[in-house]
């Protein structure tokens, strides 16, 4: 009798702030555009230190921030958000680079500094590319 075959799992992406305000500001579908990308099935992740930083966003920015961020709480409710040990004063972006490396798994942002530490130590990065369409490197 045949096994049945392991069902893969789905991809974890762990999604940056900035990747959330695309679909606001490009009009872009970030999940259909990451099906595309990827080919495979995808898990959407939100690290909570991403989730606090998106709060503070809505209680201290600028009006245009504000709402960019709002947008992005609410779309965050259709990701993974998962519970994170944080390091005491740890940047958001090393806890991202920390947890990415150690899952080893892509991260979609569009920070110019963070896809460039990303890339120095070999973690693939999904961004927006020509305001048009999203791009994984690496």
């Amino acid at each position: 009798m045949a096994s049945e075959p392991i069902p893969k799992q789905p991809l974890k992406v762990i999604a940056d702030s900035n990747a959330l305000f695309i679909p606001l500001e490009f009009k872009i579908d970030i999940f259909t555009e990451l099906s595309r990308l990827l080919n495979r099935n995808y898990e959407l992740v939100l690290l909570s230190p991403v989730k606090r930083e998106l709060e503070t966003l809505t209680q201290k920015s600028s009006p245009k921030t504000r709402k960019n961020a709002k947008f992005a709480l609410s779309l965050a409710e259709k990701l993974t958000c998962v519970k994170i040990q944080e390091k005491p004063n740890e940047p958001t972006d090393d806890t991202i680079i920390r947890i990415a490396k150690q899952w080893k798994t892509p991260v979609f942002t569009n920070d110019k500094q963070l896809k460039k530490k990303l890339r120095d130590i070999s973690v693939p990065v999904i961004y927006l590319r020509q305001k048009s369409r999203l791009e994984i490197d690496g």
